[in-house]
């Protein structure tokens, strides 16, 4: 069956619940998806991971080591982590095993390890991660493209933290992000895979009751800069120059219009070969082997990103030729054989993109998550296929502020 949307009562909050039931194997999937509490919620650079990387550490009962072994002897998987906008738990487990993994999960919930040590485990790794994170180029050529296109904003921050920042973080500042951002009533529910609804709602209630409430958070709303600014990382490193390049792109999340939206990102960019930006500058002139451009569309930004890597003698070359591919895109539209061979991608891989219970799940939750309704996916691919050539090109020709490119580039002096 396909997902549906039904909600739990807990303490007078009606909290949403995505649904699937699947007997096609004997598995559980669950995800708790805490809104508006991921890296943008915090004012703190790395708090929000740190704490996802510290609920990773099992109850202080247990330990580390002695919650991960009751978690292996049943080939149970419980994590979590943070993306920009939400924090997210997520359990899956054979069917069989479903009863000791909500009572893992409610341990965990009851009791974190909240301790010195592994606080000090946590942040070790935080800040041998961000070691390593200084000699790769492409996390600092996207770190300076953010910077650049939406400096002063929480998107420019170093949100998954710096040295400093991850250091003087506390065990109390942890507790406390945990307890005023993981609530029952800022929580939607994703639960699928061999089990009934009444048995999902049961549990659901069950584990949210562990969980305070929290005051709402409100998710900023952060537009990308129009200014055409060039942001350079100078390395003495790097033997290649990293190119990442953005713009704004006006266009809302909950738009009944995403679907040309996506074909308008296929073409430009994001389709590999034949796609304009691969054609342009690998296929043509050779100047990169791989280039790419895709159209972001959060509900705390929408804007344009793209990357290529070239030899640094070539990347002024490089860098004018993005620009003049994605003025002739606006100026001129598409052909027509763009346009089919783009529907036959995207509508022909559909059923690639909805394969798996964990897929399906994901994508009606990113239709709810967004303001729109259960099934929404599917009918815009029945738009897709019906979208005319002029309809296409009118609505690329309105996206003119695209070609008001600003670059993040890391490259030697």
């Amino acid at each position: 069956m396909a997902a549906i949307l039904s909600d739990v009562e807990i303490k007078g909050t009606k909290v949403p619940l995505i649904f699937e039931e699947n007997k096609a194997l004997p598995i559980v999937s669950m995800q708790i998806v805490f809104q508006n509490s991921g890296q943008l919620s915090s004012k703190k650079d790395g708090l929000v991971s740190l704490s996802a990387a510290l609920l990773n550490e099992g109850t202080k009962k247990s330990g580390s080591v002695g919650y991960a072994a009751k978690l292996d002897d049943k080939a149970i998987s419980i994590s979590s982590y943070a993306g920009r906008e939400n924090f997210v738990i997520v359990l899956n487990c054979l069917k069989s095993e479903f009863k000791s993994a909500v009572s893992l999960l409610e341990e965990l919930l009851k009791d974190p390890n909240y301790t010195d040590d592994a606080l000090s485990k946590v942040k070790m790794q935080k800040l041998g991660w961000l070691e390593q994170k200084k000699s790769d180029f492409d996390y600092q050529g996207a770190l300076t493209l953010r910077q650049n296109i939406f400096e002063g904003s929480a998107l420019a921050r170093e949100y998954e933290g710096t040295p400093k920042s991850i250091k003087s973080i506390s065990l109390d500042e942890i507790k406390d992000f945990i307890h005023s951002h993981l609530g029952y009533n800022n929580a939607i529910m994703v639960i699928g895979g061999d089990l009934k609804l009444d048995d999902a709602k049961s549990i659901t209630k069950n584990i949210l009751l562990l969980l305070p409430h929290v005051d709402p958070k409100i998710l900023p709303k952060i537009k990308a800069s129009d200014k055409e600014i060039i942001k350079y990382n100078h390395n003495s490193d790097t033997q290649q120059a990293y190119i990442y390049f953005g713009a704004p792109f006006d266009f809302d999340y909950s738009s009944n219009e995403q679907y040309k939206a996506k074909v308008m990102e296929y073409i430009l960019g994001g389709g590999g070969f034949g796609s304009r930006i691969m054609e342009e500058i690998r296929v043509k002139r050779g100047l990169a082997y791989s280039a790419y451009a895709s159209l972001q569309r959060t509900k705390s930004a929408s804007y344009l990103s793209g990357y290529l890597q070239t030899k640094l003698e070539n990347e002024d070359k490089a860098k004018e030729l993005i620009k003049e591919v994605i003025r002739d895109f606006i100026t001129n539209g598409i052909t027509q054989k763009e346009l089919d061979e783009a529907k036959e991608f995207l509508v022909g891989s559909e059923a690639l993109r909805v394969e798996t219970l964990s897929q399906r799940l994901n994508r009606a939750f990113d239709d709810y998550y967004h303001g729109r309704p259960l099934g929404f996916s599917a009918e815009q691919n029945k738009l897709i296929q019906s979208v005319t050539l002029k309809e296409m090109n009118e609505f690329i020709a309105s996206h003119k502020e695209i070609t008001k490119l600003s670059f993040g580039i890391v490259t030697k002096k």
